[in-house]
Formats: structure tokens, sequence, C-alpha cells
């Protein structure tokens, strides 16, 4: 009689198995971080763009769209913004400034890493100011809303000359995330291959939301605020600014509710 062949699904055959992936995977990892280091002491970015928000989301959607099997969509996006953050760490210090709110503090570390480090300040104006005095690498705000009092609304007096927004958090959500945030940096963006732009938009009068928009081509009105002789809007579009208006960033749309 021939001897029974080993059971491949047997306890020690699986964790055999996974030690040979786990080996494999931190070769891997191993030579991305000596590339990165290359890259880093290649000086081949320019000075000031250790951050590539547009690069990111780039790899993201890639993988998402090769992506299949058990593993969940949350858990992939969470190793790989752990591995930008990784990487980010290495060509340079990096911080982020941001008011006290523990909700945008986790946030900010699901996005930037665990090991990051953040700032809190008192105020929206304080983390801004902060940034502005390169006291931090980025500064993460929450994303203006409706409901937001004057103090909250940061967009209406955005330093559009020296800042820029860069990003929206967060970029991969399964559902209508609770709780957003802008990413605001010194430099403008690097291309994703799918963005939008954030404006601010003053014009005479009242004009309708709808006015609003047709105004901006594909702008969407996110927030409309009526002054004395004249309406402010934040928008967001998809097409060339409208003249006049004020570009306060571009960033990669986020992506929504596919699972």
């Amino acid at each position: 009689m021939s001897e029974p062949k080993p059971d491949p699904d047997t306890l020690e055959a699986l964790r055999a198995e996974i030690n040979s992936l786990d080996d494999a995977m931190h070769d891997l990892l191993m030579r991305r971080a000596e590339v990165v280091h290359r890259l880093g002491a290649s000086q081949a970015k320019p000075a000031g763009t250790v951050l590539r928000p547009g690069r990111e989301a780039a790899i993201l959607r890639r993988l998402l769209a090769r992506h299949s099997g058990p593993l969940p969509r949350p858990a992939l996006v969470r190793l790989w913004r752990e591995l930008f953050a990784s990487s980010v760490a290495q060509q340079g210090n990096f911080s982020v400034a941001l008011p006290a709110d523990p909700a945008l503090a986790r946030l900010a570390a699901e996005h930037f890493g665990v090991t990051t480090p953040q700032r809190q300040h008192p105020s929206l104006g304080a983390a801004l100011a902060a940034l502005g005095h390169r006291e931090a690498s980025i500064a993460v705000l929450p994303w203006p809303r409706e409901s937001d009092n004057a103090a909250e609304e940061w967009w209406t007096r955005f330093d559009a000359a020296h800042l820029s927004v860069i990003a929206r958090l967060p970029f991969v959500s399964d559902r209508e995330p609770p709780l957003e945030a802008a990413v605001i940096g010194l430099h403008p963006a690097d291309p994703s291959g799918r963005d939008a732009t954030l404006l601010r938009v003053e014009m005479d009068g009242e004009p309708s939301r709808s006015a609003l928009a047709a105004h901006c081509g594909s702008g969407r009105v996110l927030i409309m605020r009526r002054g004395p002789g004249f309406t402010r809007a934040l928008v967001e579009t998809l097409d060339a600014p409208p003249a006049g208006a004020t570009i306060l960033g571009r960033y990669a749309i986020p992506e929504r509710g596919t699972k």
C-alpha cells in the first residue's frame, strides 16, 4: 500500500506557506525602501515636493482596479498608505499641523501614517500659520460645510498666493464618510489623471446656485454665502476656471462608494 499524500492544508503546511510569503514580501519591501533611498539621494525631485499626492492617488487607483480576492479594499489602501508614509519619512522631515480634534487627528493618521508627527493647534488659523511659518510640512483642516460658522470658514480668507489645497480626505471610502478634510500644502499637487479644482468665486448681486455652477462650467457649488451686494461661493470644477475666480488648489478626485 502506498503512503497517503500529506495534506497541503494542514496547519503546519499553511503556516509554512504564510512564512514563505512573509519573507518574500519583506524582501520586496526592503528593495522598495532602497529604491526610495536612491530617489531621495538623486535629487531628481524638485525642491519641496517630497509629498506627491497625485502619484499616490494614481498608484492606489491602479492597485484597486487590479485587486481581487478576500483581502478587503480598505486593508489594501491602509497597507499602501503606510508604505507612502515611510517613503516620505525617508526623504526628509515631515509633520502635520491641524486643529485640536481627535476625529481629524485619526483621519490624518490613517492617510499620512500612524508614526508621522502631528502638531495640534488651538484653531484652524493657528494650524495654517504653522504651515506658513514652515513649522509643519502640511496642514489638515476640516472640509468646508454649509453649516460652518464664520470662524471655521477658512476658505473665505485662504491665502491662495502662498498655499494650495492638495488633497481631499479620505481618498478611498466605500460610503460617504462622516468626516472629510482638506490637505493644505506650500506647493500645488502633482496631477493624478483625474483631478478637481477648488475655486473661490465672487459674483455681483444674488445669483442662484445653478447660475453660479453654470458660470464655472461643470462646477458644483459646495457652499454659497451672501454679502452686501455680492455672493461668494466655494466651487469644485473639472473644467478650466472662469475669469476672475481664485484657484484654491487641485486634488485627486476621491474614490467613493465602490466595494
